[in-house]
C-alpha cells in the first residue's frame, strides 16, 4: 500500500521543488530580453495601444452611448440579483440531517481542493506576469502604471474564473442534497427543477459579473488604457480557465476511474458507502463537471468579447462607427440575459403544469424544450435590438440584419449541436444502443470500438453543421460589409462565436444540470437514509413525506442519464467557439504582421514554407496534449485503485461506511496527480508558444490555425465518444436492470474508458487553445520586435532553447508521470478467489444467469423479468 505515492512531506517537497525550479527557468531564460530597448513604443503593443473612441459622445437611436451601456449595466446587476435569489431559495428547500451531512463533506473536501487550486493559479500566474512585465515595460516602454493596470488586470480575470468556479461549486454542493432529498415522495418535478435552478443561477451569476467587469472598462476608465485592460483581463481569464480545466478533468476521473472499477473488481453496488473512492468521485463531479465548466464559460464568454472588440478597433476605421458598433454589441450581450430568463420562466412554469401530478417524466424534454425556446428568443430580441440600436446608421444602411442574421447562424449552431451530440450520446440513440449491443457478444472489447464509431462520425456531422452555418454567415457578411471594415468575414465569424454564447446562461444551466444529478444519486446512497431507525415514520412526521423509496432511486438514476446527455451537449458548443472565435484573435496578429493588411499577405499562403510548417504543427500539439492529460489520469487511477483495495473493509463486522480520512486521503491523491499534470502540461504549453512565435510569425500564425481545426475534431470525437460509452452503461443499468453481469462490466470498462475522453482531454482543448492565441499574441510580437532591431540571432536561439525546454516537459508528462512499478509487482484486478457478497452469500456463475438480447431499450426481450425495464427518462 503507498499512501499518497510516496510520503505526504516527500511529496509537496518535490512538487514545491519543481515549481521554484520552474520559475527560475523562466526568469533564467527570459532575462537575456531586458536588454531589448524600449525602441518604437508607438508601434508596439497590440491590443494595448489601442484607444476606445469616446462613446459618451455618440448617440445610437438618439440616446448616448453611455446610457445604453448604463442600462446594460443594470441588467447585468438583475441578473446577479436573479442567481442571488436563485441561490438563497434552493438553499432554504428540506433535506434529511444524513443527506446534508453528506453534501457538506463533498463541500469541504472541494474547498480543500479550490484552495489549493488557488495557490497553484498563482505560482503559474508568475509566468505569465514575468512575460507581460518583460514585453510592456522593457520592450514597448509603458509606463509603470500602465503596465500595473496591465498585471492587475490579468488578476481580474483569473480571480473572476476563480470565483464563478466556487459559487458554482458551493451551490451545486447543497442542491445535490435538495435533489436526493426531493427524490423520496416518488415525483419527479422537483427532480427537474433544482438542477434546472441551480444551473441558471450559475449561469446568471457567471455571465453577469463577467459583463459588469467589461462594461466598467468600458464606463469608467479613460479610452487610451481599455486596451491595456482587456488584454490583460483576457489573458488571466484564460490562464484561469485552462489551469482549473485541466487539473479539474484530470481530478474528477482520477477519482470516477477508481470508484467504478471497484464495481468490477469486488462486485459491490454504485457509489457503495464502504467504498472510499466514492466522496472523492463526488468531489471530483463537481470539480470537473462545475469548476471546469464554470470557469471555461468565462473565459469563453469573455475572450470572444475582446477579440470581437480588438476587430471593431483594428479593422474599422471610421470612430463613429466604432463606437456604435461597440455600444450595440454589448447592449445586445445583456439582451440575451433578457432572453434567458423569459425563456427560463416560461418553460418552467410549462414543465410545472404538465408535469404537477406526473409519477414519470422524460427528463431530457424540459430540457431540449429550453433550449430551442431561448434560441427562439434570443434571434427575435436580436434582430428586434439591432433594428432599434442600428437601423438609422447612414453610413451602413441594412447593417441591422445583416449582422443580426450573422449572429443568428452562431445562435441556430447552440441550439442544433445539442441535438446532433444527443444522436450520438443519448440513451435513446442508437449509436449509443450499437455500443451495448456490441458488447452482449464482444464485451469491453467492442464496446469500446462502437464508442469510437460514434465519436468519428459526430465529429463529421458537428463539423459539417458548423461549416455550413459559418459559410451562410460568410454569404451575409459578403453583402456590403466590405464598405466599412476590412476583413468582413472574418468579423462574420467572430458574430457567429458570439451567437454561440448568445444563450449563455442557458448553455451553462444545462451543463451544470449534470453534476448536480450525479451527486443527488451519491447522495442518496452514501446518506444510507433508508437504513436509519424509524424513517419512515420521521419523514411522515417531519416532512410530510410518505417515502417511495424504489422510485427514488430509479428516478435518480433515469435523471442522471438525463444529465450525462447535457453534459454532453454543452462540450461542443464550447470547443466550437474556441475554433470560431480563434479566426477574430487570430487576425489581430495579421494586422500587426502585415501593417494593417498592406504588406505581406503572400505569406499566408501554402508558397510560404513556415506557414506550411506551422500547419503539420499544431497537429502534433493536439495530440500530445490528448496523451499527456490522459496519462495523467491513467497514473493517478492506478494510484487511487491501489489504495482503495488495500483500504475497503467489505467483511459484515466493519462499518457500513468509509472513514472520512480514507476518503480525504483518495482526495489527496487526485489533487497530487492533478496539480502535477497540470503543471507539466502547462509548462510544455508555456514553452512551445513562446518557442513557435519566436521561429517565424507566419509560422506561428499557421500553427494557431491548425491547433483550433486540430483541436475541433479531436474535442468532439473525444467528447461524443465517452459520452456515448457513458450513457450505454446507462442503459444497462437502467433500462436492463443488468447490474452484476458480464454486460455490467464490459459496459463499465467502456465508460472509464471514455471517462479522460469525455471530461479531461477534450474539454481542456478549448481553453488551451485560447490562451496559447493570447499569450501568443504577446510572443510573436516580442520576437518581431527584437528581429526589427537586428537580434535575430539571439531570436532564433532562444526559439531552439524554448523548444527544448517544451520537448523536456512533453517527454516528462510521460516518463515523468508513469506508473513507477515493475511489470511483476503487485496484483492485477481480477476478482480475488473464492469472493463473498458484502451479505456474505457466495458469487454465482454469471455465465448461468438468463440475459436479455439487447437491441436496445424499445424492444428488449422479455424472458427475464430481471432484466426488463422502462425506457429511461419516460
Amino acid at each position: 500500500m503507498i499512501p499518497l505515492h510516496n510520503s505526504k512531506r516527500s511529496g509537496t517537497d518535490q512538487r514545491s521543488k519543481f515549481r521554484r525550479g520552474g520559475l527560475v527557468l523562466a526568469a533564467a531564460l527570459l532575462t537575456p530580453l531586458w536588454a531589448a530597448a524600449p525602441a518604437h513604443a508607438a508601434e508596439l503593443g497590440g491590443e494595448a495601444n489601442l484607444q476606445l473612441p469616446n462613446l459618451g459622445d455618440i448617440k445610437v437611436a438618439g440616446i448616448g452611448g453611455h446610457t445604453l451601456l448604463g442600462i446594460a449595466f443594470g441588467i447585468c446587476l438583475l441578473g446577479l440579483v436573479f442567481g442571488v435569489v436563485a441561490y438563497s431559495q434552493l438553499q432554504k428547500l428540506p433535506v434529511h440531517k444524513s443527506m446534508r451531512e453528506i453534501s457538506e463533506l463533498i463541500y469541504s473536501t472541494c474547498k480543500e481542493y479550490l484552495i489549493k487550486q488557488g495557490k497553484f493559479l498563482l505560482v503559474l500566474w508568475a509566468f505569465i506576469a514575468a512575460v507581460i512585465l518583460l514585453y510592456f515595460k522593457v520592450l514597448v516602454g509603458f509606463s509603470w502604471g500602465k503596465v500595473a493596470i496591465i498585471l492587475a488586470f490579468s488578476l481580474i480575470g483569473m480571480g473572476g474564473s476563480f470565483a464563478v468556479a466556487w459559487y458554482g461549486i458551493r451551490l451545486n454542493t447543497f442542491a445535490n442534497s435538495r435533489a436526493a432529498f426531493a427524490s423520496l415522495d416518488g415525483k419527479p418535478l422537483a427532480q427537474h427543477r433544482i438542477p434546472m435552478k441551480s444551473g441558471m443561477s450559475i449561469g446568471m451569476v457567471l455571465i453577469s459579473v463577467e459583463l459588469i467587469i467589461m462594461l466598467s472598462i468600458m464606463l469608467f476608465l479613460p479610452g487610451d488604457i481599455a486596451g491595456s485592460c482587456f488584454i490583460g483581463f483576457a489573458i488571466g481569464e484564460s490562464l484561469g480557465a485552462a489551469a482549473l480545466r485541466i487539473a479539474g478533468g484530470i481530478f474528477t476521473k482520477i477519482a470516477d476511474i477508481g470508484a467504478d472499477l471497484m464495481k468490477i473488481v469486488f462486485k459491490i453496488k454504485e457509489d457503495d458507502p464502504r467504498n472510499p473512492g466514492v466522496i472523492a468521485d463526488c468531489t471530483g463531479d463537481n470539480a470537473g463537471d462545475s469548476v471546469g465548466p464554470s470557469a471555461d464559460g468565462f473565459e469563453t464568454y469573455g475572450v470572444t468579447g475582446v477579440a470581437l472588440v480588438t476587430f471593431i478597433l483594428l479593422g474599422v476605421h471610421d470612430p463613429a462607427i466604432q463606437g456604435t458598433l461597440l455600444i450595440w454589441l454589448f447592449f445586445v450581450r445583456a439582451i440575451m440575459l433578457v432572453a434567458s430568463g423569459i425563456s427560463y420562466f416560461s418553460n418552467d412554469a410549462f414543465t410545472k403544469a404538465k408535469y404537477a401530478s406526473a409519477i414519470r417524466m422524460n427528463f431530457e424534454a424540459p430540457l431540449t424544450v429550453l433550449v430551442w425556446l431561448t434560441s427562439a428568443v434570443s434571434i427575435a430580441l436580436t434582430f428586434l435590438t439591432s433594428y432599434i440600436l442600428l437601423n438609422g446608421l447612414e453610413a451602413a444602411p441594412g447593417l441591422w440584419w445583416r449582422l443580426s442574421t450573422i449572429i443568428t447562424c452562431g445562435t441556430l449552431a447552440g441550439a442544433l449541436i445539442p441535438e446532433l451530440v444527443k444522436v450520438f450520446t443519448s440513451t435513446k440513440a442508437r449509436h449509443t444502443q450499437e455500443v451495448v449491443k456490441s458488447s452482449r457478444e464482444g464485451g469491453p472489447s467492442l464496446n469500446i470500438l462502437s464508442g469510437l464509431v460514434a465519436g468519428n462520425f459526430s465529429a463529421y456531422w458537428l463539423g459539417m453543421a458548423i461549416v455550413g452555418l459559418m459559410a451562410v454567415a460568410l454569404l451575409f457578411a459578403n453583402q456590403g460589409l466590405d464598405e466599412i471594415m476590412l476583413a468582413p468575414a472574418v468579423f462574420a465569424f467572430g458574430l457567429v462565436a458570439f451567437g454561440f454564447l448568445g444563450m449563455g446562461p442557458v448553455t451553462i444551466a444545462v451543463d451544470s444540470y449534470g453534476p448536480v444529478t450525479d451527486n443527488a444519486q451519491s447522495v442518496y446512497e452514501l446518506s444510507q437514509i433508508e437504513e436509519i431507525e424509524n424513517i419512515d415514520e420521521e419523514l411522515r412526521t417531519e416532512f410530510g413525506i410518505e417515502p417511495k423509496w424504489h422510485e427514488a432511486k430509479r428516478m435518480l438514476e433515469e435523471n442522471d442519464g438525463a444529465g450525462n446527455t447535457f453534459k454532453a451537449t454543452a462540450k461542443p458548443v464550447l470547443i466550437g467557439t474556441a475554433v470560431v472565435g480563434a479566426t477574430t484573435m487570430i487576425f489581430s496578429i495579421i494586422m500587426t504582421l502585415t501593417s494593417g493588411l498592406t504588406v505581406g499577405l503572400s505569406n499566408l499562403s501554402l508558397l510560404h514554407p513556415p506557414f506550411l510548417l506551422g500547419l503539420i504543427s499544431g497537429g502534433a500539439i493536439i495530440y500530445w496534449f490528448t496523451g499527456a492529460s490522459t496519462q495523467a489520469v491513467t497514473t493517478g487511477a492506478y494510484r487511487a485503485v491501489e489504495f482503495i483495495k488495500d483500504t475497503i473493509k467489505l467483511d459484515e463486522n466493519t462499518p457500513k461506511r468509509a472513514s472520512v480520512s480514507d476518503s480525504r486521503k483518495v482526495v489527496a491523491i487526485c489533487t497530487q496527480y492533478a496539480q502535477q499534470g497540470m503543471l507539466t502540461i502547462f509548462l510544455a504549453v508555456f514553452f512551445t508558444t513562446l518557442s513557435f512565435a519566436f521561429i517565424e510569425p507566419f509560422f506561428f500564425i499557421g500553427y494557431l490555425v491548425s491547433i483550433a481545426v486540430f483541436g475541433l475534431y479531436q474535442a468532439i470525437f473525444m467528447a461524443n465518444a465517452g459520452g456515448a460509452w457513458d450513457n450505454a452503461k446507462k442503459i444497462v443499468e437502467v433500462d436492463l436492470h443488468a447490474k452484476g453481469t458480464a454486460l455490467h462490466d464490459a459496459s463499465v470498462v467502456g465508460d472509464t474508458v471514455g471517462d479522460p475522453f469525455k471530461d479531461t482531454s477534450s474539454v481542456a482543448l478549448n481553453p488551451v487553445i485560447k490562451f496559447t492565441t493570447l499569450f501568443g499574441l504577446l510572443a510573436v510580437e516580442l520576437g518581431v520586435s527584437m528581429t526589427d532591431k537586428g537580434q535575430s540571432g539571439l531570436v532564433h536561439v532562444l526559439a531552439a532553447v524554448f523548444f527544448v525546454i517544451s520537448a523536456c516537459f512533453v517527454y516528462r508528462s510521460f516518463y515523468g508521470m508513469r506508473i513507477n512499478t515493475s511489470l511483476d509487482q503487485g496484483d492485477d484486478l481480477r476478482i480475488p478467489e473464492d469472493p463473498s457478497r458484502p451479505d456474505g452469500s457466495e458469487f454465482k456463475d454469471e455465465s448461468s444467469v438468463p440475459t436479455a438480447d439487447v437491441t436496445g431499450p424499445e424492444d428488449v426481450m422479455r424472458a427475464d423479468e430481471a432484466l426488463v425495464g422502462k425506457e429511461a427518462g419516460e
